[in-house]
């Protein structure tokens, strides 16, 4: 009875997506939906908790093993911290709401599970709110954007490996821009064509762009040529070992032709030229690599001519991938089940199980957490004297924003990336402020309105959400505050303002953790980091799947039967 429930449960979520609302158009709670039958069965290999992208992925990996995986998430929707919500969903859960109370038992200690708050300083501004409820099902809103896939990453190759290609259908995106504070925005010349069609770029700065770009070409083939001996073509290991920017500037590059490869190209997080300032410091080596990235992804796919794509619905339709594969391999499914304790062994600590809110218990003994959810310190050294639960810092916070827009930031580009470098906006500015622009083409809003994803890294929210702030006042019109009467102002000044600028509409700005918690007896995913692009969460990944599972082989390559729905290639619409 439970596999059929669980295929259904799967099909309408990958095929149908509903949303859930009650009459007034608030998400469902607990309360609201009716209780699910008990599992069955009641022992797994492997419990997930949460449907996060690594959680997802680690679950259609251990899935393609034949393990028996039971995979839970109390919210009503795929994607916990990877998902794509509507406006109502996404205010609510960045709220964090707590989990249900703990119990105890007798030869088995029940520790509560806690949720760890990881977003706070919400900051939710609707300028048009009667035109946003009229549209209120067309928003498929990001939950840690900005993020894409370069063509030529190893997230295409593992999207190619694991099968989730299949589920997936991605568009490109247009161009890349970068800005600074008087709001201008110039294409970013990445390749030999969009340097010779640049206008802002004048004629010396050209030619020492493509003689950078030749150098580094010439570098990049006397390695797949395999020579043994270093010869000139090389790059000296000395440079390599060097401060990317020290080698720029040894190349005699300006300023603003260092500033276009070392964030816009290399994708830079933080100031290089200000080495108290960076807490990263990109050598040689890693940025000529990222440019070889950047380059190889450029027409790499056909339809997407840049260097960029983006999936079809937003990204929480990566995670939903993984679980569809997860699902037609066996492992069952149970969204809006909370999970109240786990099953800890009274003399040695060892995780045994855990019990649902619906108060059934269910029994393995491998399990991995959301990064939200921990064990209070005090519950799990009370256990047994070797159990351990620290958080791991990782580099502070980083600052989100989610703007809904009307107008595109340039005429006849829907999607685009907008970067602005470390002091571009601000003296203060340390980090690089990234701009993602997605369209309605890509299925994420209305027609006539676009979203807009921004994020920065920093030390402390206020200062983040400063420096988005500025990025937005310098992109966008700000309308007045809505009228008494309930109306927006927004159909007012539109029609008067002959300028044609991006006017916001809706925009959310909130702060998200980077901390991550570590246990000695059970396993938490990685959380969003403050990239662009999925390789480190891939990596991290892999990292923890090998933990659990030191000897199999992550996603091996079977035979596909005739019958199969495998497909070769990767989707791209046109």
């Amino acid at each position: 009875m439970w596999q059929s429930h669980a295929e259904f449960h799967v099909y309408i979520c990958f095929f149908e997506i509903p949303v859930l609302t009650n009459l007034i158009g608030s998400p469902l709670t607990m309360a609201d939906l009716p209780p699910y039958p008990p599992i069955e069965p009641t022992t797994f290999d492997l419990i997930v908790i949460g449907t996060g992208l690594p959680l997802s992925i680690i679950s259609a990996a251990a899935s393609a093993l034949g393990k028996s995986v039971l995979h839970l998430d109390s919210n009503t929707f795929y994607g916990t911290h990877f998902a794509s919500l509507s406006i109502a969903e996404l205010s609510s859960f960045l709220q964090n709401p707590p989990p249900p109370p703990p119990q105890t038992g007798r030869d088995t200690t029940f520790v509560n599970l806690t949720t760890r708050p990881l977003y706070s300083d919400l900051d939710i501004s609707n300028f048009a709110p009667d035109l946003l409820a009229e549209h209120s099902r067309s928003f498929h809103l990001d939950v840690s954007g900005p993020r894409v896939l370069f063509c030529a990453d190893k997230s295409i190759e593992f999207l190619l490996k694991s099968g989730a290609n299949q589920y997936l259908e991605f568009k490109s995106v247009d161009a890349s821009f970068m800005g600074d504070g008087t709001g201008a925005l110039w294409s970013v010349p990445d390749s030999r064509a969009a340097i010779f069609k640049d206008r802002s770029l004048g004629l010396q700065e050209k030619n020492q762009l493509m003689r950078f770009f030749k150098r580094v070409q010439e570098h990049l083939l006397s390695y797949a040529a395999e020579e043994e001996e270093e010869t000139s073509s090389r790059i000296a290991e000395e440079d390599l070992e060097s401060r990317f920017v020290e080698f720029l500037e040894k190349m005699r590059l300006p300023h603003k032709i260092k500033s276009i490869i070392l964030y816009a190209i290399a994708m830079s997080d933080y100031d290089q030229e200000n080495i108290e300032d960076c807490k990263y410091v990109l050598k040689t080596r890693d940025g000529i690599d990222r440019l070889a990235l950047y380059h190889a992804s450029i027409g790499r796919l056909q339809n997407a001519p840049g260097a960029l794509i983006y999936p079809m619905y937003g990204q929480g339709e990566l995670p939903q991938a993984f679980c569809r594969r997860a699902a037609v391999k066996g492992c069952i499914h149970v969204l809006r089940m909370p999970v109240t304790s786990l099953h800890l062994d009274r003399d040695n600590g060892c995780f045994k199980g855990i019990r649902l809110a619906s108060g059934q218990d269910i029994f393995s003994q491998k399990l991995v957490l959301d990064p939200a959810l921990t064990v209070p310190l005090s519950s799990a050294s009370s256990l047994v004297g070797h159990q351990h639960v620290s958080l791991k810092d990782c580099s502070g916070k980083v600052a989100r924003a989610i703007c809904i827009t009307r107008r595109a930031l340039k005429p006849d580009i829907s999607n685009c990336l907008v970067i602005y470098p470390p002091r571009s906006l601000h003296p203060d500015q340390t980090t690089s402020i990234r701009v993602l622009q997605i369209g309605r083409n890509l299925a994420v809003c209305p027609p006539g309105m676009f979203v807009l994803y921004l994020s920065t890294l920093c030390d402390e929210g206020n200062q983040g959400k400063e420096l988005l702030r500025l990025a937005i006042n310098t992109l966008l019109t700000i309308p007045a505050p809505v009228n008494p009467d309930g109306n927006s102002s927004v159909e007012c000044e539109n029609s008067h303002n002959k300028e044609v600028r991006s006017t916001l509409l809706w925009s959310a700005l909130y702060v998200q953790e980077l901390s991550m918690v570590e246990h000695d007896f059970i396993s938490s995913a990685p959380m969003p980091d403050g990239k662009l692009s999925y390789n480190n969460l891939l990596d991290a990944t892999l990292k923890l799947f090998q933990k659990i599972y030191p000897d199999e082989e992550f996603f091996p390559e079977t035979d596909l039967p005739d019958n199969s729905e495998e497909e070769g290639g990767l989707g791209l619409e046109t």
